[in-house]
């Protein structure tokens, strides 16, 4: 009989626009991709944590800190297609279970994704499953680099967006947002499909691709967590990363 696998993969590309080089980066002295894979490696439930990348540099990183890494094709439109072409390398099963965790989330703690899984596995019914964090700063929600998202009263996605969403027009208290965080959870079976769907209008105005399954009628569960996560998009984020790095 099948044993399910649970499986984490962090795609890491080298030519990113606003930061190249960004996976090694150093943060404190250790690169961005090595703290973001010994976090992946915190979450108990995983069979495995992967690399995922389409840069020789990245592999021999990840293999000199002793990581798990698997080399991709470099045409992938988005970071999900190299996910999808990972776990096909992993021989996954279509109820398999692949935790995407972006590779420039260097600080997250393991419970945020153990959360997730939880919530995966609870609701089968629901193919794919992300997180969301509550958010009272009204500056930071203008923030395009903010993504926001909205749901329903099940917790299932209804939009995801740069702009602040909602527009408080009348609000009886002070505004909050949903900031999300970009972890993913999916079945290998429904990751498969997802890569086949042709890109949708609002994923293409957005740049987001979580948008590809609500347009095409599929339901993503929202978790909501207590914990807030740190991306790095620019250079800058670096200093930021590393003072919450500081905090005991």
């Amino acid at each position: 009989m099948h044993e399910r696998q649970l499986v984490a993969i962090i795609p890491a590309r080298y030519g990113s626009s606003r930061f190249p080089g960004k996976p090694l980066a150093l943060i404190a002295g250790q690169p961005m991709i090595q703290r973001v894979y010994e976090r992946a490696s915190q979450v108990q439930q995983f069979t495995g944590v992967w690399v995922a990348t389409d840069d020789q540099r990245i592999v021999d990183c990840v293999q000199d800190f002793g990581g798990q890494v698997l080399l991709t094709r470099a045409d992938h439109p988005s970071g999900t297609d190299r996910l999808a072409e990972a776990a096909q390398q992993l021989n996954l099963e279509r109820d398999d279970v692949v935790i995407n965790i972006q590779g420039d989330q260097p600080a997250f703690p393991a419970s945020v994704v153990e959360e997730l899984i939880q919530a995966l596995l609870a609701y089968p019914e629901v193919p794919m499953a992300t997180l969301a964090f509550r958010l009272a700063d009204p500056q930071a929600a203008h923030n395009p680099n903010v993504v926001k998202v909205v749901f329903d009263r099940q917790h299932r996605a209804l939009y995801f967006s740069r702009a602040p969403i909602p527009f408080w027009r009348e609000a009886a208290q002070p505004p909050y947002y949903y900031k999300h965080i970009g972890i993913y959870g999916y079945s290998y079976g429904f990751l498969r499909e997802f890569v086949q769907l042709p890109p949708g209008v609002w994923e293409q105005a957005e740049k987001l691709e979580q948008l590809r399954a609500l347009e095409h009628g599929y339901a993503i569960r929202v978790v909501e967590t207590q914990y807030e996560t740190l991306e790095v998009d620019v250079p800058e984020d670096i200093v930021r990363v590393e003072d919450y790095l500081k905090i005991p």
